[in-house]
């Protein structure tokens, strides 16, 4: 992917002819700072200390010569003056040279090493101007010494893997919320298109292919609803809610099973319910769709004649809302797949398909609210779910709907 930037590629990093005050250049001035006045500390203690140390004369008796080897004789206090300044001279000049030397060959050592140990942060930038969608497979793969940058190399790893499945879901949501809408989009196409090609359709038949598109739409409109109540909920997670009402857990989960109650007498499920108050505080409409939707499921994916467990409560810290129901055998290693959109468990038999959206629902819903949602498959068929939020500051005292305590059988 080379010239310019596009679709889903991170943007190039253009290079620049100004001089750049780079990692690896502050790196290497900061080292001949370090290593040049370190040099300079040393030569002015050698300086200092020579010039202390040559003072021969000074325990001479005053008016004391020295006769030197040229045939000349000095005052001794003069010949000791000019020695050491002869040696502090040479001692600064073959200094300050080995000193410029040893910076030199200091900075371009030290820039030569942290250019190596750089490298990999040059990888990761060459890395993350490759990337795109197609191209979401590369790594780093850093393979040298453990240290910070193999840990900066080893994230930035792991941030792309995270990115890779975000990509790759985003792209399977995609093609199933477009499955999804596009089935009954066709066959309503395909009712209207038949009936109107037949020139001897009755109002009977009129009514009938009504009567299919009207149920088609319904499931398109129940399929939008779910999307938006999924992306409302996954909005709001780690956010403050837009709206925080006090609710309870426990009207909200007799309101759900009330409106499925003509498919669990249709199917003959045997309902149990245990609902005392669950005091809650988050948005009524999210927290109806949770209780709606976990009780929609238990009824849809149980069996004829099964039985279905609910339950609410609370112990002054968390509420929670507990659905158990009988169904078909699922894996408690499958359980985490079933959180992912438009994924089923299991097979079908008892009630309308649904749009594989209620878990996933459950989950944004939750996080949203500051709890936790937990599935156990059970021995034999069916799930348990379990959804604790946090529980209001307050519990109110059992009444109407909410505190019923019974057992409720089909066909009663």
């Amino acid at each position: 992917m080379s010239g310019g930037t596009g679709r889903g590629v991170l943007p190039r990093l253009r290079p620049t002819l100004r001089l750049r005050p780079t990692l690896r250049l502050r790196l290497t001035l900061l080292n001949g700072v370090l290593l040049v006045g370190a040099g300079a500390i040393l030569v002015l203690l050698a300086w200092l200390l020579v010039r202390d140390a040559l003072r021969p004369t000074d325990e001479l008796l005053p008016g004391t010569t020295v006769l030197l080897a040229d045939g000349r004789s000095l005052d001794a206090a003069q010949w000791q003056q000019q020695l050491v300044d002869a040696t502090s001279q040479e001692l600064l000049v073959k200094g300050l040279l080995a000193l410029l030397a040893i910076g030199l060959v200091g900075v371009g050592g030290a820039y030569a090493v942290a250019g190596r140990a750089l490298r990999p942060l040059h990888q990761v930038t060459a890395t993350a101007q490759r990337l795109g969608e197609a191209t979401l497979d590369q790594r780093i793969g850093w393979s040298g010494a453990d240290d910070e940058v193999a840990e900066l190399a080893k994230t930035f790893d792991a941030m792309l893997d995270r990115i890779a499945a975000a990509f790759e879901a985003q792209k399977r949501f995609v093609a199933n919320a477009s499955h999804e809408l596009r089935t009954p989009l066709a066959v309503m196409r395909t009712e209207i298109d038949v009936t109107l090609s037949d020139d001897e359709a009755d109002a009977a038949e009129y009514r009938r292919m009504a009567t299919v598109v009207r149920d088609a739409s319904e499931r398109a409109n129940g399929l939008v609803d779910a999307l938006l109540v999924l992306a409302r909920s996954e909005a709001q997670a780690g956010r403050s809610l837009g709206r925080r009402t006090r609710c309870d857990l426990a009207t909200g989960t007799t309101n759900a099973l009330s409106a499925m109650r003509r498919e669990v007498e249709r199917i003959g499920l045997r309902v149990q319910t245990s609902l005392k108050p669950a005091p809650v505080v988050g948005d009524p409409g999210l927290l109806d769709r949770l209780a709606g939707n976990l009780v929609e499921n238990a009824v849809r994916y149980n069996h004829l004649h099964g039985r279905m467990v609910v339950r609410t409560g609370t112990d002054g810290r968390t509420s929670w809302l507990v659905v158990t129901n009988t169904g078909f055998e699922v894996s408690q290693a499958d359980v985490p797949g079933l959180f992912e959109p438009f994924r089923r468990g299991g097979q079908e038999r008892t009630g309308a398909r649904g749009s594989g959206l209620g878990l996933s629902i459950v989950r944004a819903v939750c996080d949203a609210h500051g709890g936790t949602v937990r599935v156990v498959a059970q021995p034999g068929g069916g799930l348990e779910v379990t959804v604790t939020l946090p529980a209001a500051d307050a519990t109110p005292a059992a009444t109407g709907p909410a505190a019923h305590v019974g057992r409720t059988a089909a066909g009663r």
